[in-house]
């Protein structure tokens, strides 16, 4: 199983504190972003990890991470990393394209994907288990969240922020990508588990109205073809990518782990 970070995209929603730094290398409470996905890939049992990141920031991404030995020496915790390599996403066209530029370096192994601003609290074992467990197809982890964690007011609107699953007895049968009128509370968060045809799918991928290749449409596509299982994440979870989101994420650092990563 190898393990895949996606740090790229522009951070638009965290302006101006990103305008001249990677939005995965702001703090979240007293560690970078982005060592909190890799974290939770170590403690899943990861030893191998690619880090897709934007072009104009892979310097500083570069530095921070290295070949990942030294890791221990600048965010205090050993890695146990045999590999950790970078792919550079040159401009931004969508979650599942960053995913492609992965191949090479998965080949024909699993994979298990973790959005860069992705904060995950709770119980170490859970994706450990279920990596272990893994065998093909697809694995998505599904959040139910509150009304008021679900939305956000756009100039259309008011919408979802998240892709939302709709499930049908212990199947998922259908994810909405920021639905207006969503069917569930069931937020699909940033960690994904594939079997090497994820590789295949997104070639077969048309861009979206934002003339991205969606993540959702990936999972669309193993759910339509009954290969897509879930769980309900046991723990706390947030995303890191706007002001609210950053402050939250880093006060349920400090509450649940307080110095103790």
């Amino acid at each position: 199983m190898k393990g895949v970070i996606l740090a790229g995209g522009s951070g638009s929603r965290l302006l101006p504190l990103t305008k001249v730094t990677n939005k995965h290398l702001l703090p979240v409470y007293d560690k970078p972003m982005i060592y909190y996905p890799l974290n939770y890939l170590i403690n899943a049992g990861i030893r191998d990890v690619f880090v897709v990141t934007g072009g104009e920031h892979f310097d500083s991404i570069g530095r921070l991470l290295g070949s990942g030995k030294k890791i221990k020496e600048t965010l205090g915790f050993d890695t146990n990393l045999e590999s950790l390599a970078f792919g550079v996403q040159d401009e931004a066209g969508g979650i599942a394209q960053a995913l492609g530029l992965a191949k090479g370096f998965v080949g024909k192994d699993n994979l298990v994907v973790v959005l860069g601003d992705n904060i995950y609290s709770g119980n170490d074992l859970f994706l450990k288990n279920i990596v272990l467990a893994f065998s093909n197809g697809a694995h998505l982890f599904l959040k139910e969240v509150s009304d008021s964690f679900l939305y956000e007011l756009t100039s259309q609107g008011k919408r979802a922020k998240y892709g939302i699953a709709e499930l049908g007895g212990s199947n998922v049968i259908g994810i909405e990508e920021k639905p207006e009128n969503p069917k569930t509370n069931y937020v699909v968060t940033g960690c994904y588990l594939y079997d090497s045809s994820v590789f295949d799918i997104i070639q077969t991928l048309k861009p979206s109205w934002r003339n991205e290749l969606e993540i959702t449409d990936v999972n669309n596509f193993y759910i339509k073809n009954r290969k897509a299982k879930f769980s309900l994440f046991e723990g706390e979870w947030t995303d890191a990518g706007s002001i609210e989101s950053l402050y939250r994420a880093s006060e349920l650092i400090r509450g649940k782990y307080h110095r103790k990563l």
